[in-house]
């Protein structure tokens, strides 16, 4: 087995435990949120079904800061509004919708990593 195989079977462990937080993350929190008619319309753009779990993850996940940078910015209907998720989120919440997206976002981009690495021969040798 080359390194290659190890470090991506090694990333996949990593995206299958995204997966399983993806999972619930969105039956534990974004679900109370579309029930709830404050934050029902404020989850951002759906460019699929389940983004909006990405969206709330996200805003949960980045500094407030940044997070308002972008809901005043002239696309602030892509992001969910965070000062209402915070207002109607746990603790609990926060903490799992931040681990889901910044395990979810650091090993996609390993993977994309790996593979152009293998791709300029980096692992060959």
């Amino acid at each position: 087995m080359s390194i290659f195989s190890k470090l991506l079977a090694f990333d996949f462990l990593f995206i299958l435990l995204s997966c399983i937080l993806y999972v619930l993350f969105g039956q534990i929190t974004v679900r109370k949120l579309r029930k709830n008619p404050k934050t029902k319309n404020v989850l951002g753009m759906e460019y699929a079904s389940g983004w909006d779990i990405i969206n709330v993850a996200s805003a949960l996940a980045m500094p407030r800061r940044l997070s308002r940078k972008l809901e005043k910015g002239p696309l602030a209907y892509l992001y969910a509004n965070s000062d209402l998720l915070f207002e109607n989120t746990s603790k609990f919440d926060r903490i799992l919708g931040a681990v889901f997206y910044w395990l979810f976002m650091s090993s996609s981009f390993v993977c994309v990593l790996l593979v152009l690495l293998n791709y300029l021969g980096v692992f060959d040798g």
